[in-house]
This record gives structure tokens, sequence and C-alpha cells, in this order.
């Protein structure tokens, strides 16, 4: 259920302490960021600023993220569960969402964004005997590779094995990532441009794309 106006919140199960668990969530790369509480107050703010409100037990008041390190989140959508008694919001960070400076409260995301840096600590790192590191040394080699592996990905589709499927897309992802971090476009440029192709508000049924040239 999408949460778009004050009276939407009718619904909502706030506990006996007027408060609802809110998890935020990137946008862009699907990593949960933090756990926090809302009142109905502080849910309607973020409704109106586009910019997430909490309210802090500790200190029995509200508080803007971001007001006070900066690392404030716009609000993309908000949405309830099943029951009605959590709200997931989809969120654009900017910073980190954890007191600790680390980008998420949680040590665990997606395989694609973990893959990620990995890659970054292999750029970091500067330990020659990786493969990474061979194809981040190696312009010709890593383009070579990311030519190989989309072939080889259009014949395992040519042949509908599901299982070699799935492993010649994660050889073309991996490789793809690698490209992408020499080149200077990180993950989050890649996720950046896929959440601006998709549709305001959460709705992704109807996800678009750049136009391209007209049929010929």
């Amino acid at each position: 259920m999408i949460l778009d106006d004050a009276t939407s919140l009718d619904q909502l199960e706030f506990g006996p302490d007027g408060l609802i668990p809110v998890i935020a969530q990137d946008r862009r790369t699907g990593t949960v960021l933090m756990m926090a509480w809302a009142d109905r107050n502080a849910i309607e703010r973020t409704l109106r600023d586009r910019r997430m409100w909490y309210w802090s037990r500790s200190r029995q008041q509200l508080w803007r993220k971001g007001d006070t390190s900066g690392n404030h989140q716009t609000l993309v959508s908000l949405h309830a569960d099943c029951d009605a008694d959590v709200v997931l919001a989809i969120v654009e960070p900017a910073g980190p969402a954890c007191h600790t400076g680390q980008a998420t409260c949680f040590d665990a995301g997606p395989a694609i964004t973990r893959l990620a840096n990995v890659i970054r600590s292999r750029i970091r790192e500067g330990d020659d005997s990786s493969y990474t590191r061979r194809l981040l040394a190696d312009e010709n080699l890593r383009l070579k590779k990311l030519g190989e592996e989309a072939v080889e990905l259009v014949l395992a589709c040519r042949t509908g094995d599901t299982g070699r499927i799935a492993a010649e897309a994660a050889d073309l992802l991996y490789h793809l990532l690698v490209a992408c971090a020499a080149a200077g476009a990180d993950e989050d440029a890649v996720f950046g441009e896929l959440a601006r192709r998709l549709p305001p508000g959460g709705d992704d049924r109807a996800a678009t794309r750049s136009p391209g040239p007209p049929p010929q």
C-alpha cells in the first residue's frame, strides 16, 4: 500500500505508544539503510517536506534525518506492509545513514552491491595478483572479456539452459562492473540511471527507458 497523503495514514496500525517502525531503503541499490521509529506527525512531515522525519524514543522528540550530520534522506515513496504495522521508505540518501559513518546500519546488502564493494577494495589495495587487478590494469583485456562474456550470455540464452544463463549473466555483470569502475562510473552512477528511468512514487510496473532512434 502506497502512503501518499495524510488520509492514507488512517490505515496504519500504530503501536500503543503511537509509534510505528520505519525502514529506509536506498532506491538506487535496494540496500536497507536503517530502521527508526515515527509517529503520525513525523510521517505527515515526511510526506509534506519530502525529507525523512523520525521520532527519537530516547529524546522523546521529532528529528529530521541530516539536520545535524548533513546526511539527509530525500523521500521517493512510502509504503505500508501487508499488516500496515511497518512502513518502508524508499529514499535517495545524501551520505551515510549510520551514526558510525557507514553507508548502512546493517552489514548485509544486495549481492551486486557487495560485489561492487569488493571491486572497489581491489582498486584501493593495489594487489596485482588478483584477477580483478589484472582487468583494472589492462584496458584491452577487460574490454575483450566484457565482449566475450556478452557473447557467452547470448549463446546461453539460445540454449534455454537456465542454470547456464544465470552463470553467464553473473559473469557478465562482474565484468561490466569492473569495466565501469575502471572508466570512473561506479555502481551508484549505474543504479542512479536505472532509478531515473523508473516512474516516481514507487510504482515500478511501468519502467521507462531513454528514447532511442526512430525505427527505420
